[in-house]
């Protein structure tokens, strides 16, 4: 069985491509779908496993597969799925197979591969990935000895090492830009757009600055109501931001949504309004919230989550003492599961040996029956079923070594005499036996 991770994320690909190729949540279990139906259609051996992964900085397939031409054929149908050329696509994806699809899973989940070095909201997004591939039928017993192995590899990183400490996450970077337009925020009023996880983490660094005014638009309103409470807030109708976004001087945007929700009019209106007082944008949806055209215009300072990335990593030299040892674990627990991997190579290869076997003795036994039915010697007929047991066992080794060239034939001897070593006839000098 082949292991493979095949993806793009923030090393490889800016947000503009990365928008393009991500799935909303409720795409991902269709879409499982199909790939598996084209596996099993195009390929036709044994049952493919997938998992997919897609986030704000990275848009991951995890599979398990019988086919060494999977890697192809899962690059195609992502381009194909997303209406993307090959030829667009291809340069910015990775595809690690066997070993190095496990190091992958181990280093994101783990914090490693992140923008933001040793967060955790990345395990979570796994857990949630498992779960819906699950839900959809795509996960088998390599992927899930695979992320079971991944959550235990991240909680080992986490509870041993110092990866997390003083982490510089997204959230506090938009706070430290926005203070590098506002001399105070104290003095500002700022908008949210959203209420998911993100959102939440904006919010509560914002809120600790104690800004003139914090607001949440979100589709739902009862969870942007709940959201604002938290903060002593109030919530607006989503329906409400193009006609009232003037008003805001900080705005934070994270949804799911997989169209803009904030056009470049939209932007060049609020502007006017406010008479050209700036305002400060930080868009951390994938794909994007605000069109990029309204960073272009003056007033406006607008950043992506690629632009928070940058901030975020100034402060990562300190930690990578931690890096060096979480590495260490990670490969320790790479080689583990690899031998786990070999392990369940085998079994296919035992299962059919202890299927030929019985049969071999199923048939002599039935031999030895129809003797003794015609009245001949019980103790012959032991000897003629011990004889040719043996003799049909040893075939294939034999067979084998008088077939092998001459530099395969010592190997041979090699391997059979570690395979009888083990056996004593009967009567022998067996300590074991004394």
């Amino acid at each position: 069985m082949q292991l493979l991770a095949i993806g793009i994320n923030h090393h490889t690909a800016p947000v503009a491509l990365r928008e393009r190729v991500a799935f909303p949540l409720e795409q991902i279990k269709p879409a499982l779908g199909a790939l598996k139906d084209l596996w099993l259609g195009s390929m036709g051996r044994g049952a493919p496993e997938a998992a997919i992964l897609s986030t704000c900085n990275r848009t991951e397939l995890y599979c398990a597969t019988g086919e060494k031409a999977a890697r192809d054929a899962a690059v195609h149908w992502l381009s194909k799925y997303h209406n993307l050329p090959v030829s667009e696509l291809a340069p910015h994806v990775y595809a690690l197979p066997q070993s190095e699809a496990v190091r992958h899973a181990f280093r994101v989940a783990s914090g490693l591969d992140s923008m933001v070095l040793g967060e955790t909201q990345i395990v979570g997004q796994m857990k949630d990935a498992v779960r819906t591939a699950a839900e959809a039928g795509a996960m088998g017993t390599y992927l899930n000895q695979l992320f079971q192995r991944t959550f235990a590899v991240a909680k080992e990183v986490r509870t041993t090492t110092e990866i997390g400490a003083q982490s510089v996450s997204m959230a506090a970077a938009a706070v430290r830009l926005a203070q590098r337009i506002f001399e105070n925020i104290s003095g500002q009023r700022v908008l949210f757009i959203g209420a998911g996880e993100m959102i939440e983490l904006c919010a509560t660094h914002f809120a600790a600055q104690k800004p003139r005014e914090l607001v949440v638009a979100n589709r739902t309103a009862e969870r942007g109501e709940k959201l604002a409470d938290r903060f002593n807030g109030r919530s607006i109708p989503l329906s409400e931001l193009p006609a009232r976004m003037h008003e805001f001087d900080i705005i934070v945007s994270c949804t799911a949504s997989t169209l803009p929700i904030i056009g470049l009019g939209a932007v060049e209106r609020a502007v006017k309004a406010r008479r050209h007082r700036p305002i400060f944008m930080v868009d951390l949806a994938v794909p994007r919230d605000i069109e990029p055209e309204a960073g272009e215009l003056q007033d406006v300072f607008l950043y992506t989550v690629d632009d928070l990335g940058a901030i975020v990593r100034e402060g990562s030299a300190s930690r990578q003492a931690a890096v060096a040892q979480a590495e260490s674990i990670i490969d320790t627990r790479v080689q583990n599961f690899m031998q786990w991997l070999d392990a369940r190579s085998i079994v296919p290869v035992i299962r059919h040996m202890h299927t030929q076997a019985d049969a071999l003795r199923r048939a002599e036994v039935e031999r030895a029956r129809k003797m003794l039915a015609r009245g001949e010697d019980p103790a012959a007929v032991l000897e003629a079923l011990s004889q040719s047991l043996t003799n049909k066992l040893i075939h294939g080794p034999t067979h084998a070594l008088s077939r092998a060239s001459h530099e395969n034939r010592d190997q041979l001897i090699e391997l059979m005499g570690g395979l009888y070593k083990h056996g004593h006839p009967a009567g022998s000098n067996d300590p074991s036996e004394n």
